[in-house]
This record gives C-alpha cells, sequence and structure tokens, in this order.
C-alpha cells in the first residue's frame, strides 16, 4: 500500500536518492527544503528544520495535503568544517542546531501520529565519521553520533507503540559534498576503503527502504553502516 514518506533535505544528494527510491516503490513521496523550490516529479514543502514552528507547519501541510507522515527520514544536514581551535560558536550552534536538533524535532513531530497509528517508521541519516571521528569536524561528528542516542533512546520509548526508529550512517558517497575534493584526498580516502571505492547515493538508499519495509519490522535501534567498511569496529 503507498505510505506517505517524508524525507529533509530531500532536494540534493543522498536525500534526493532516497526520495527516487520510494517514488518506484508507489509511495507518496514529500521532499522538504529551506528554498522549498519545485522539483520535477515531487512534492516538496518549505521547512527550516532549526526552526520548531517551521516543522510544525511542514507537517501540517503534509497531513492535511496528503495523509499522516509514516515514514520520517531526517536527512536534512550541514557541515562547517574547522579545526576546533579556530570554530566559532556559530560554527558550533548551527551544525548542531540542523544535523541533531533538526532531526529531533522532526522525530518529535512524526510521532504523534505514528503512536496513535501503532505504526511507523523514522529513520535518521547519520554519517561513518559518527563514531570514527574526523578531524576537523568535531561539530559534526558530535551531532551525528548524537542522532545514534538520540534514536535509541526513542527506540525505548515508542516501541511498544509498533514504531521503529533506525539509523543509517553512510560513509564516503559520491555527491556533490564529496565532488570537491582533490584528487589527492580522494585517493587518501578511497585507500582506506576496505572495498576500495566510493558509494553511490542509490546504495544508501536501498538500505533506507529496506528499514521502512516490512521485512525490518523487528529492527529497531541499529545502527546500519553503508560505508565500503570504512569504519569495520566502529
Amino acid at each position: 500500500m503507498s505510505r506517505v514518506v517524508l524525507i529533509t533535505g530531500g532536494n540534493r544528494g543522498i536525500g534526493l536518492s532516497i526520495a527516487k527510491r520510494f517514488l518506484t516503490l508507489g509511495d507518496t513521496v514529500v521532499v522538504t527544503s529551506r528554498s522549498g523550490d519545485p522539483i520535477s516529479g515531487l512534492n516538496v514543502v518549505q521547512c527550516d528544520v532549526t526552526s520548531t514552528e517551521s516543522v510544525d507547519a511542514a507537517f501540517k501541510q503534509i497531513e492535511e495535503t496528503f495523509g499522516p507522515v509514516e515514514v520520517a527520514i531526517a536527512n536534512a544536514g550541514v557541515t562547517k568544517d574547522k579545526l576546533l581551535v579556530r570554530m566559532a560558536d556559530e560554527d558550533i550552534d548551527d551544525v548542531l542546531n540542523t544535523n541533531l536538533f533538526g532531526a529531533i524535532r522532526v522525530a518529535r513531530r512524526a510521532t504523534r501520529s505514528m503512536t496513535q497509528a501503532r505504526s511507523g517508521r523514522i529513520i535518521f541519516v547519520s554519517s561513518v565519521v559518527a563514531l570514527m571521528g574526523s578531524a576537523g569536524q568535531v561539530n559534526y561528528a558530535a551531532s551525528k553520533s548524537g542522532l545514534v542516542g538520540a534514536a535509541r533512546s526513542l527506540a525505548r520509548e515508542i516501541g511498544s507503540r509498533g514504531v521503529t526508529i533506525n539509523v543509517v550512517a553512510p560513509g564516503f558517497i559520491d555527491t556533490e559534498m564529496t565532488a570537491v575534493l582533490s584528487d589527492e584526498r580522494k585517493a587518501q580516502i578511497v585507500g582506506n576503503i576496505p572495498l576500495g571505492r566510493y558509494g553511490s547515493a542509490a546504495e544508501v538508499a536501498d538500505v533506507v527502504a529496506f528499514l521502512a519495509s516490512a521485512d525490518a519490522q523487528y529492527i529497531t535501534g541499529a545502527v546500519i553502516p553503508v560505508d565500503g567498511g570504512l569504519g569495520m569496529g566502529h
């Protein structure tokens, strides 16, 4: 049956690939972006996940137009990379407010209808650096590792209501964000990946789709790496 699927930050990269994957499943897909600019073939709602009011307004618009959100994927994220000694408060606040607090806002709003329906899927998109760490990304790694604790705590809160919450942790994925890296840096990264290549956004989307499927109904509080083995042991 067609579900109402929400993907935050679904206007590009991994988020857009996730949206397209759910379209192939016949779901009603709604993506959010800060701009709210239209995307061909997709339903788009403007939403700034750093604002509770904006998140509430986006959910209300979706509910009134399509019905309750049954699958919520918190993917919206930003980076402001610097060595910590040079990192301003704004760099810390913006990344945490978007990547971590934004996902928590989305999950909090999604649980309203999901717990009433005694069914639902919430999926956080984290990163391999969440548990490995990455020099110059103290703020980003903190935000992405925080998603694990948040997801596992929420899984314990709402598991009895039939709602699952899981985390996908992509490694280095071939997107616009990684395309700007130098050839030398790309070679260094690939040299540390056991499978010897970057991942594709479609491969991340496949795992997200699995976690939202009936095949994953007994999986909750899990962290699924999609990183070619880069984070092995973490």
